[in-house]
């Protein structure tokens, strides 16, 4: 299967499904892009530009936009899906008598599902009935802008069926976004979604001064925590440490482009959680964070950096009080896991 004239829709015109459809275009996709706003339709197709988002990116020609979600996957070889995780049910059923057998379901969504604790390839199993050998995760250090920019990016495409895995590669890679292959579904989407509360936490601490040590601190004990929740959920324990882990937590926690940290920022200079999420761009971190902590409960596994963050958004904790709470925990040893 060559690149040429290969057809992707991709599901979702906010900022990563825009900057996705920009790329896949450039590589040499036809692609249908699906938009619920209405003013995104207009706007791409009277000016080629999105006007909620991504605005100053012109959008190649090889771009069709609709509101029509069974248009936009006729004839698609690959779904590529760019909804926020706590949205994406109510898509995922709308999308059922559109999406054509043996297409292949790529998710580049990161986050849990808050009100089932459900990853993505959970959801859209349960939503479409799709085989697992037909769904790949898209995850890794790739802010959207950048993207959309053609400056240099790298991700990870996860699936349990290797050719499928490898085909994907293929027509997605270009020289200037690189992707690799891994059969570690769980750990890639765990990594994708954690990696955003541990990001919140990063700028909590950049709002309140506290310097470079203890951002570095903190990411290193939160990538633990991730890692630790990730292993116990089923993925390994490598991919923490590659892109989809130990490089989109390095980049979301101290990247400017990162909405996760701008709202965690945010948040420790004093900002009421409630003026912070106004605005259309999505913090998948929030609800993920209280996803993330019920998960810990459920299996028993020690992750004090998200619980301070999910105690933190709930209310019951002040930024400076998490602060004293976690530099005075008991001293231990520092272990892999």
């Amino acid at each position: 299967m060559t690149k040429t004239g290969s057809k992707v829709a991709v599901i979702g015109a906010g900022s990563w499904g825009t900057a996705l459809a920009i790329h896949l275009a450039r590589a040499g996709c036809s692609v249908g892009l699906w938009a619920r706003e209405p003013e995104v339709v207009a706007g791409v197709r009277n000016t080629r530009r999105n006007p909620l988002f991504l605005s100053e990116f012109e959008l190649p020609v090889a771009i069709e936009v609709g509101d029509d979600l069974g248009a936009a996957c006729r004839d698609a070889e690959t779904v590529l899906f760019a909804v926020p995780v706590q949205f994406s049910r109510s898509v995922l059923r709308e999308l059922r008598d559109g999406f054509s057998a043996g297409a292949t379901f790529v998710s580049a969504s990161k986050g849990i599902e808050l009100a089932s604790l459900q990853r993505m390839d959970e959801i859209v199993a349960h939503e479409l009935a799709l085989p697992e050998q037909r769904f790949v995760a898209l995850s890794g250090p790739s802010f959207a802008r950048e993207v959309a920019q053609g400056l240099p990016s790298a991700a990870v495409l996860a699936g349990k069926d290797a050719e499928r895995v490898a085909d994907v590669q293929r027509r997605f890679s270009t020289p200037g976004f690189r992707f690799y292959g891994s059969d570690d579904i769980v750990g890639v989407e765990l990594a994708g979604a954690l990696k955003n509360v541990i990001a919140i936490a990063a700028g909590i601490a950049t709002g309140l001064g506290l310097g470079h040590n203890a951002l570095a601190a903190l990411m290193t004990r939160g990538l633990h925590e991730i890692a630790r929740l990730g292993v116990r959920l089923g993925g390994h324990e490598e991919t923490f440490r590659g892109l989809a882990g130990m490089g989109d937590l390095v980049l979301t926690c101290t990247g400017a482009l990162s909405r996760n940290r701008s709202v965690g920022e945010r948040l420790g200079r004093g900002e009421r959680l409630a003026d912070v999420l106004s605005g259309r761009e999505v913090a998948e971190g929030v609800p993920t964070a209280r996803a993330a902590a019920e998960l810990a409960r459920r299996h028993d596994v020690e992750m004090p950096v998200i619980a301070a963050v999910e105690a933190m958004l709930d209310g019951r904790m002040t930024p400076r009080e998490a602060v004293v709470a976690l530099m005075t925990r008991e001293l231990k040893r520092e272990a892999a896991l």
